[in-house]
């Protein structure tokens, strides 16, 4: 995510300020943004500045994600009810208005996960995550939930396997030139090659009758280095975690499309709903993938296929047989969101948004809790600038998305609530989820591109001392790519990958999604093992790129 030092230069750009030595120039219009000229003189902008510098503390990072990460927080969770009301009151505290916004919406958890090798011998895979010793995080079972897949379909079925590579369209020409069909068959598929919810889709839709995914060693595991606790990498035991809600259909609660999930809203019957998967799907290992994969015959994988496991791969079908049995309970949960509220000064009904989900998987340090207590930082240190009668012109808020993992419920249910609202007066939504180290990741609304590029241009990376922009221009180089010369580097448009999703492709509003990484290896992601000691281990564990300040 953004150090919060870009963000609040870039909040505070957007914002307006309204201190009394101050007269604002003109009136912004985001197509083409320019330095200093529309909030603040350049003198004021940099002693607003210097105030928070002397406040900030990355000590607070740290503090606040041991606590927020020390308990499992999947959305519905005690815990994740309780850091949302954590954070609204560290909100209130700083001077913001803070209140938790809820909604109702569909979040089924699992009652019943198995998965059995039936032939050529048999297996009952495990299924679990064993806690790892030294990472105390690890061994709190209590509200914990096991590896699943969000949204999957219920179903005990029994087929013979085919192994299909990473299970994206590209991956079934293959197959079909090779004369293999996976039509009433179970597919494994690599995790990898494509957002997860794509697998088990185009394994419906080509016949099959279930899916189970698995994270390759080839990938995130000990091919690329050390595994957890030695190292960053995935071990034998990690599982990805995560949603298979046909997000690209729409986002948000399953049975609510278009309405937010509150009071007698109309709500769709689960078989009517078509964004819940239509097969039962299953993460795993690659310690339980390996008896699987182990049992395949059939051809031989295509050298470009083959991970990173101590066998020969094959495709099948067969005569590897596997039995899958899930079962969920389907039931309504609560959605906390706290928000904080700055109501501006002058243009009162002209909002800028900032917001991080805060429900995770397990503990859930580097996604999401590294990115929550960024922003929970930068509103401490806007809080700092109330006490010297220094008001936003325009309204601020930030918020904290729940129930963020298992299809963006949280934030879209609130834009889907607020939409009207929303579309009047939202200026624009600035987004973060985890942080990791390295490059400046920028997505958005194009109409945004010069004015990051002008603040990338101007603050300097913690480590590498030059320009977020030059490091980012350095990079492009080394690859020969021949957008680095370009004047303004291009920032990427957005998909549907966090909460920024509602916001932008429901309601039109130009937004940002920011982070940094591609310097901190690691495979703990969705698993057990993002937790706190992980991260401060081996991601920014002295909260160099997530700190908002350096002195």
């Amino acid at each position: 995510m953004f150090k919060i030092k870009n963000l609040f230069f870039l909040t505070v750009f957007i914002v307006g300020c309204d201190p009394s030595s101050n007269t604002q120039k003109k009136d912004i219009d985001l197509s083409g943004i320019s330095s200093y000229d529309y909030t603040l003189d350049k003198t004021t902008q940099k002693l607003l500045e210097k105030q928070v510098d002397d406040v900030l503390n990355p000590k607070n990072l740290d503090k606040w994600m041991k606590h927020m990460s020390s308990k499992p927080h999947h959305g519905g969770s005690p815990w994740s009810k309780q850091n949302a009301e954590y954070a609204t009151n560290l909100f209130e505290s700083w001077g913001f208005e803070a209140y938790i916004d809820t909604f109702r919406v569909l979040l089924p958890y699992p009652k019943i996960r198995k998965l059995d090798l039936i032939s050529p011998k048999r297996v009952s895979l495990k299924l679990q995550e064993p806690p790892v010793k030294g990472d105390e995080s690890t061994f709190i079972k209590k509200d914990l939930l096991p590896p699943y897949n969000a949204f999957s379909a219920d179903g005990n079925v029994t087929a013979e396997l085919v192994f299909v590579n990473y299970g994206i369209p590209a991956d079934y020409v293959e197959l079909e030139r090779m004369g293999i069909d996976v039509k009433g068959k179970i597919v494994l598929a690599k995790y990898g090659g494509s957002w997860r919810g794509i697998k088990p889709k185009v394994a419906y839709e080509k016949g099959a009758i279930g899916c189970i995914m698995y994270s390759d060693p080839k990938d995130d595991g000990y091919f690329q280095g050390d595994v957890y606790p030695e190292g960053p990498y995935r071990n034998e035991f990690g599982v990805q975690r995560g949603s298979v809600l046909d997000m690209p259909l729409y986002p948000g609660d399953p049975l609510t499309p278009g309405y937010g999930s509150r009071g007698d809203v109309d709500r769709l019957t689960i078989e009517e709903a078509p964004t819940i998967m239509k097969i039962p799907v299953l993460p795993i290992s690659y310690s339980d993938a390996l008896p699987l994969l182990e049992s395949l015959g059939g051809p031989i994988a295509p050298s470009s296929w083959r991970g990173g496991l101590p066998l020969t791969y094959h495709i099948g079908p067969g005569p590897a047989k596997v039995n899958l049995q899930l079962e969920f309970d389907w039931q309504l949960r609560t959605v906390y969101n706290p928000v904080g509220k700055l109501t501006g000064s002058k243009y009162p009904d002209e909002w800028i948004m900032r917001g991080n989900h805060h429900d995770g998987w397990a503990a859930s340090a580097a996604d999401p809790i590294s990115g929550m207590v960024s922003l929970m930082e930068e509103a401490r240190g806007i809080g700092t600038l109330l006490k010297t009668g220094w008001r936003p012109k325009r309204t601020l808020l930030y918020a904290g998305w729940d129930i963020e993992e298992p299809g963006l419920l949280g934030s879209t249910e609130w834009v889907e609530y607020y939409k009207k609202d929303i579309q009047d007066k939202m200026v624009v939504y600035i987004n973060t989820d985890g942080t990791g180290v390295g490059f400046l990741g920028v997505g958005g609304s194009h109409a945004l591109e010069k004015l990051v590029n002008e603040v990338s241009s101007e603050v300097m990376d913690p480590i590498h001392n030059v320009s977020l922009q030059e490091r980012n221009r350095a990079r492009l180089r080394t690859s020969n790519n021949p957008d680095s010369e370009r004047s303004d580097l291009r920032i990427y448009p957005l998909g549907a990958g966090s909460d920024y999703t509602a916001f932008v492709h429901h309601a039109g509003i130009s937004s940002l999604n920011l982070g940094f990484g591609g310097e901190s290896g690691g495979g703990a992601y969705h698993s057990l093992y993002d937790t706190y000691d992980h991260y401060k281990r081996f991601s920014d564990g002295d909260f160099t790129y997530g700190s908002p300040w350096r002195k």
